[in-house]
């Protein structure tokens, strides 16, 4: 097979590719007689219309099968006959059949940047302890408490820092309502009905639970605020606004007693020394998890420090493009209007430039420590993640695979499971340094 290489600005290469007239006349051979055996043909049995006759009649047929299957096959073979590192194939066009029954096309692909890989093996980190203490526990428990605790109503007092408040509010500001001055804001900048509040200093609006203190269920208070010139919705900034408040409830929070009985709740038949224990068990799970990823994180710190590459441009562009359609739809999934993703429409596309590199550079180093260490996926690694992946959104795995097949999916799925044997293979190689805790100073008489 003859291939013409030409390379040109910003990783891109072209390749002419010609494909030998034996190989295309075995395969058109193949083709036509697999038409030939199941073609009905007017005035012929099944199989027996003359090949000649068959040719005219299924030639545009014949000759699409054929181009799809030397196409894909003739530049596969290409790429590794040139030894190319391919990171993306942009384009196939200008395929030709000529009457000798060659093949010739022209094939556009990005080749992955060139560079040296430093040691890879005995990676430096610094690592966490996983030991779990007992004042972590105690610190996990009262969260619990916390969160199981009871509201209980103060009916005979007025309002107190520490006490929640239930309130019905409105804003105002030079006379006219703040759901009309600022209509995209938070829901709570313009008021609400049965509004929970808990006061404490510095809580929702500048002073606002401060100018609440003694106030009575049934009472209404005028509530004035200042926002800063800096206050993130620019409608307010540097105005100031005045806010009815009517208290219809006042309650206090009550921590449940910690006891045995405290720990059947959250646990059935369990005992408080054995919820101390799940939690420990819980907390320890969690500090490997974040070990694995403090080490993740500093390998890849480590190699992007050692290495330095240009990416290429056309990867660069449509990577930062998948980042920032991916970032704007967690936001409006967070409830970010779209008028507050515009005004922030700069940032979002230089954070999703700058996570995008980040990504395509790790990428690169990956896949070729994955080349160097002869790191590669099998069916079987595939299969087993279908069936995880299957499992966790409760779909059957054939109807996941064909999912992925129908856009090829599974090559991305490939990839990703290449990447995270490679990252697995770093990580088990890395020499580890246990984190030293700062020492305490002794503070003098």
């Amino acid at each position: 097979m003859k291939v013409e290489v030409e390379k040109q600005a910003g990783s891109v290469s072209t390749l002419q590719i010609e494909v030998p007239s034996e190989e295309v006349s075995k395969e058109w051979d193949a083709i036509a007689n697999s038409f030939a055996r199941f073609a009905k043909i007017p005035g012929y049995r099944p199989g027996k219309a003359p090949r000649a006759v068959i040719e005219k009649r299924f030639r545009k047929e014949i000759q699409d099968e054929l181009t799809k299957k030397l196409v894909s096959k003739s530049y596969h073979e290409a790429i590794e006959q040139e030894q190319l590192r391919v990171a993306s194939l942009a384009n196939i066009e200008d395929v030709q059949l000529g009457e000798d029954k060659s093949m010739r096309f022209r094939a556009t692909v990005v080749t992955a940047p060139e560079f040296e890989l430093p040691e890879y093996k005995n990676i430096p980190v610094q690592l966490p302890e996983t030991n779990v203490s007992g004042s972590e526990v105690d610190v996990a428990i009262e969260r619990l408490r916390d969160q199981t605790a009871d509201f209980v109503d103060v009916p005979e007092r007025g309002l107190e820092m520490g006490d929640f408040a239930v309130i019905d509010f409105e804003g105002s500001s030079d006379g006219k309502p703040i759901s009309e001055i600022a209509p995209q804001a938070s829901k709570n900048l313009h008021g609400g009905k049965k509004f929970w509040l808990h006061l404490a200093p510095n809580n929702f609006l500048p002073k606002f639970c401060e100018q609440m203190v003694g106030q009575k269920p049934g009472e209404t208070r005028t509530v004035t605020v200042d926002f800063a010139v800096d206050f993130p919705v620019k409608e307010l900034a540097g105005k100031q606004a005045n806010y009815n408040v009517t208290v219809s409830e006042i309650k206090q929070k009550v921590l449940p007693v910690l006891d045995d009985a405290f720990a059947a709740k959250l646990i059935p038949g369990r005992t408080l020394a054995d919820l101390r224990q799940v939690i420990e068990h819980d907390l320890v799970h969690e500090k490997k998890h974040e070990r694995d990823r403090a080490k993740e994180g500093q390998v890849v710190k480590y190699l992007h420090e050692r290495i330095q590459f240009e990416l290429p441009p056309p990867l660069l562009k449509s990577e930062t493009r998948r980042v920032l359609a991916d970032l704007v739809q967690r936001n409006r999934e967070r409830g970010v209007p779209d008028e507050m993703l515009k005004e922030k429409e700069k940032e979002l596309v230089e954070t999703s430039a700058g996570l995008a590199a980040h990504r395509l550079k790790t990428n690169f180093i990956l896949h070729r420590i994955a080349e160097r260490e002869n790191i590669q996926v099998s069916r079987d690694d595939i299969n087993a993640r279908l069936r995880e992946e299957a499992a966790r959104y409760n779909v059957p795995v054939d109807k996941m695979r064909k999912e992925l097949q129908g856009h090829d999916g599974l090559d991305g799925f490939a990839e990703q499971i290449l990447l995270g044997k490679t990252l697995d293979f770093l990580k088990a190689n890395v020499s580890v340094e246990t984190a030293q805790e700062p020492a305490v100073k002794e503070e003098k008489s």
